[in-house]
């Protein structure tokens, strides 16, 4: 029925609201929030960067920032599924700035036409919470789902080291060094031999000319400014070379990778009480982050620092804090903003989806159910609130959430040596993203902490959450199948059931799709991403006219792989106690009473099956292989007492 299914969420929901901040009450909530805040900060921050370069700064660092925050407490207050993380993702990027072109050439008001459009995309996304549309999430299996969450994950990583390689560009270095001529090399600023008209336009509006300016004694910020170029056999393309920083930018980097790693795991160590090994291990990577902050403060060496925007407006002086859908667009443009909508619609549905089921999954042990409905009809209803402040639009973003999961999971406490903990579920509460939100609204009145944070280190840490979210991926185990003789394959469950050539396959149309999907988000038509996860359901669907249904229930069943092999394994130990019970020794017989004479017979010349409609057993009596001898089918007691 209408809105039926987001009446479900919010039933389903409602009586675990109070315990949603009770259970928040536990060191390891506070861990997750120090870490995801700093997790969170720079991804929103670089997004707004890149968005005021795209838009000319109509929307910038501080409106991404604000609208995170606004977006992400109403979210966690409110949502179905408190655990996801929202972030910022490529392919709105992507839509943004060729929207922004399309306004630039047709002379008309950015900020306007994208309110249109994101008020359409609001509404589109309350029509599909009114026809649960939310419930065909039930065909994202396993195989979209894991390509989708590999591909996210193996950006995050790409991302990381592009990052530090371009690092190498702004502080570069020479590599043709000679230690004897160290005192000889120098890098000077000097004129530029033909001024172009912009860098002459500079001048004037300073005030200068060629002849007033001391070239030989500026600084390599002021001989930026006024557009000179940079002479000397210690200069590089962006000016003098910076060998130290780039060098202890890579030492930050990867020390920040493996030490998180390292903090992550000590629990499992043998030094130390188990709960300080639990608080090291929960507050890993935050305990990372102020380590080499306070290792970078020492050395003193200039390695570039997070920044965080010092005022709370707008980036440019002629926009406020509510734009007019209309402003000076023609009215047509309200109408005709439908159609780039059901694109953003289509784009805002699947990212968000998809994340939800990778949350959702079974081996999480999630206690309080999930919420798809509700979810969508949060982010649908902030999406036209920020359109309608000019903010970014935010969405589910899935490493950040994985990471999310995965710093609230409950272990047991091990006591016995070299036990190793069980997994028992996740710390399911609402706080942490709650608070992971207000921290980043503050955090423009935080500038004078977080100017210490090496960006390096926060790097670091998105290459650590890149390669720990990776971890439980099957289709990274099926690849590694390709190089592994058939002898020291794993125990896995699904290369009990399902030839390995077909587990091949399987694994093969995954990595094409995988691949398919990294070369169109990487190119200019990103913007038909979310288009293309979706058309991974349909080759899902083709592929059941090549494998059967069991073999497709083990490769793409969504119950977790060590849960499927216990069942199996149960199943194989009480066949097997069966049949040792009943292939016993000659001497052991059954006993049959036949009027007045008592008749023995071998088991092992019995032939029997257990059928519970004919003999009813106890359970207690039936674990014994006298009395599973003797629930025979009822065809065979008929021969047994004809022969009789």
């Amino acid at each position: 029925r209408l809105f039926g299914g987001l009446i479900l969420d919010i039933q389903r929901k409602a009586p675990f609201f109070l315990s949603d901040f009770k259970d928040a009450l536990s060191l390891q909530c506070l861990a997750s929030i120090l870490f995801l805040y700093c997790a969170c900060m720079s991804p929103v921050i670089t997004f707004g960067g890149l968005l005021g370069e795209a838009t000319q700064g109509r929307i910038s660092a501080i409106e991404s920032l604000f609208g995170a925050s606004l977006t992400g407490i109403a979210y966690s207050l409110f949502a179905g599924q408190p655990l996801t993380i929202l972030g910022s993702t490529g392919p709105v990027l992507v839509f943004e700035k060729i929207l922004f072109k399309f306004c630039r050439d047709y002379d008309l008001s950015y900020l306007s036409l994208r309110t249109s459009i994101g008020l359409w995309t609001a509404f589109l996304c309350i029509v599909l919470v009114a026809t649960d549309a939310s419930s065909l999430v039930c065909y994202i299996t396993r195989f979209t789902e894991e390509a989708f969450a590999a591909l996210i994950c193996i950006i995050f990583i790409y991302e990381a080291l592009e990052k530090l390689f371009h690092l190498g560009e702004v502080y570069a270095f020479n590599m043709h060094n000679d230690l004897d001529k160290l005192t000889l090399y120098s890098c000077v600023c000097s004129e530029p031999e033909k001024p172009s008209n912009e860098t002459l336009q500079v001048w004037r509006s300073m005030n200068k000319s060629v002849e007033n300016i001391a070239w030989s004694n500026l600084t390599v910020s002021e001989c930026l400014e006024f557009h000179g170029v940079f002479h000397g056999s210690a200069c590089g393309h962006h000016g003098p070379y910076i060998p130290d920083v780039l060098f202890w930018s890579v030492i930050l980097f990867f020390t920040t990778f493996f030490l998180s790693s390292f903090l992550k795991q000590f629990k499992t160590k043998r030094y130390f009480p188990t709960k300080v090994r639990s608080t090291i291990s929960d507050f890993a990577v935050f305990l990372t982050i102020v380590i080499m902050v306070l290792i970078d403060y020492l050395v003193g060496v200039p390695s570039p620092k997070l920044h965080v925007p010092e005022k709370f407006e707008p980036t440019r002086k002629d926009r406020g804090w509510f734009i007019d859908p209309l402003g000076s667009n023609p009215w047509w443009t309200l109408l005709i903003a439908a159609v780039p909508a059901l694109l953003c619609t289509i784009l805002i549905f699947m990212d968000q989806q998809i994340t939800a089921v990778i949350i959702n999954r079974k081996e999480h042990k999630l206690k309080k159910g999930c919420g798809y409905h509700l979810d969508l009809l949060m982010v649908g209803v902030m999406l036209g609130i920020c359109s309608i402040m000019g903010l970014p639009w935010f969405v589910a973003a899935t490493v950040l959430s994985i990471s999310h999961v995965n710093s609230l999971k409950v272990e047991s406490e091990c006591s016995a040596p070299g036990e190793q903990p069980k997994f028992l579920g996740i710390r399911e509460q609402r706080v942490t993203g709650l608070m992971i939100f207000v921290l980043m609204g503050l955090s423009v009145f935080m500038t004078s902490v977080l100017k210490f944070i090496p960006m390096p280190v926060l790097y670091g840490v998105f290459l650590y959450m890149g390669v720990s979210s990776l971890k439980g991926i099957q289709f990274f185990d099926r690849i590694k199948l390709f190089g592994m003789p058939a002898k020291h394959q794993p125990d896995l469950i699904y290369l009990r059931y399902v030839p390995l050539w077909k587990v091949h396959i399987f694994t093969v149309v995954q990595l094409t799709c995988l691949v398919l999907l990294w070369v169109i988000k990487a190119s200019a038509a990103a913007v038909v991403f979310p288009m293309m996860v979706l058309a991974l359901v349909f080759i899902r669907k083709l592929m059941d006219l090549c494998f059967t249904k069991r073999e497709l229930s083990w490769l793409d069943d969504l119950m977790p792989e060590s849960k499927k092999k216990k069942e199996d394994d149960k199943k194989k130990k009480e066949k097997a106690e069966a049949e040792r019970m009943l292939q016993t020794g000659d001497n052991e017989s059954v006993h049959l009473a036949y009027g007045e004479a008592n008749l023995s017979f071998p088991v092992k010349t019995l032939k029997y099956s257990i059928d519970p409609s004919i003999v009813n057993i106890s359970d207690e009596m039936a674990k014994t292989a006298q009395w599973k001898a003797l629930a025979m089918s009822t065809e065979n007691a008929k021969v047994t007492r004809a022969n009789l």
